[in-house]
Formats: C-alpha cells, sequence, structure tokens
C-alpha cells in the first residue's frame, strides 16, 4: 500500500496490511527462549487481533512456553499461509483476567482446556508486537507462477508486496 502522493508506503497501511493478513491466520508459531538460552517454538492459536496487532492467546499455565515467558518475555512469532507470511516479536505477559479469558473462550481452546475458562490451569498470553515483516503474493498462486516465470524470463526479482513496521 502506498501514500499517492509520495508513491511511499505509510506507516499507517503497513500496519493495517500486517493486521489484515495475521487476521486470516489462525495459527503462529511461538519462539520463547529458554533458561539455557535455546529457542523453542510451539505451535499456538490466535484468538484475538486488536487494531495495533496485538495479539491474545489461551494457553495452560504449567507449559513451558509460559515459564520461558514469565523469565524472558521476548518473543516471536510466525504466520504462514498458502501465499502469505508474517514474523513478528514482541513482549509477551502473561495475564489473569478470567473475564478475558472468558471473551476468548471458544472451542479450540476447550479441546486443550477441557475444564473450560474457569479451569485454574487456563490463562492468557498477550503479545504487545513491538516490530512485523510480511510477504504476501496477492492474486494466489497463479499470480505467483506468473510472477516466478516473469523473473526467470526477465532475471527481476519476484514481484510480492513486502513491508516492515514498527508499532
Amino acid at each position: 500500500m502506498s501514500d499517492a502522493s509520495t508513491g511511499q508506503d505509510t506507516p499507517h497501511a503497513e500496519e493495517r496490511k500486517l493486521v489484515d493478513l495475521i487476521d486470516d491466520m489462525p495459527i503462529a508459531m511461538m519462539t520463547t527462549v529458554d533458561a539455557e538460552g535455546r529457542m523453542r517454538s510451539v505451535p499456538m492459536a490466535r484468538q484475538e487481533v486488536e487494531p495495533t496487532a496485538d495479539l491474545w492467546f489461551i494457553t495452560a499455565r504449567d507449559t513451558q512456553h509460559v515459564e520461558d515467558l514469565r523469565a524472558r518475555p521476548q518473543v516471536g512469532l510466525t504466520f504462514s499461509a498458502r501465499d502469505s507470511w508474517v514474523a513478528l516479536r514482541g513482549a509477551a505477559t502473561v495475564v489473569d483476567d478470567e473475564a478475558k479469558l472468558r471473551e476468548l473462550w471458544n472451542t479450540f481452546a476447550e479441546a486443550w482446556l477441557p475444564g473450560g475458562p474457569e479451569d485454574p490451569q487456563a490463562v492468557l498470553i498477550h503479545v504487545a508486537v513491538e516490530h512485523g515483516e510480511y510477504w504476501d503474493s496477492p492474486g494466489g498462486k497463479v499470480a505467483s507462477l506468473i510472477s516466478f516465470a516473469k523473473t526467470k524470463l526477465t532475471g527481476d526479482t519476484y514481484d510480492a508486496d513486502t513491508g516492515s513496521v514498527d508499532l
């Protein structure tokens, strides 16, 4: 997305694009760092994307990733779809908020925490996103194939919509 007057991407447009892409990607790989400095990634179902790109997740409080986040809150999140990819980094907070937990609760969360939002193991993770990058191939598979063919014929680089935004 570009500012028509300058031809440059605007921060607001970049944020909107990032949020729109994430909104269509329900599963993230959440990467934390353990006590020995090793990275560990787990799949997490995103519950909500706020307009600021902040994210909410439901998890069990006795997990390794919750332990890691309590000691080292920096987190990486990656999302993937058939024709787009998003990488985020931010600060995660483990949140005990039963009202928010009830608001976000769904059958997917119930599969992991059958006791429902009242389960003492159920807890929220809020990620305040600090930076995000995306790669998007509008038009899906056909557009990607055309872009790949164009790259081979012309020597130009792959034609994808990319962006980077500090939030």
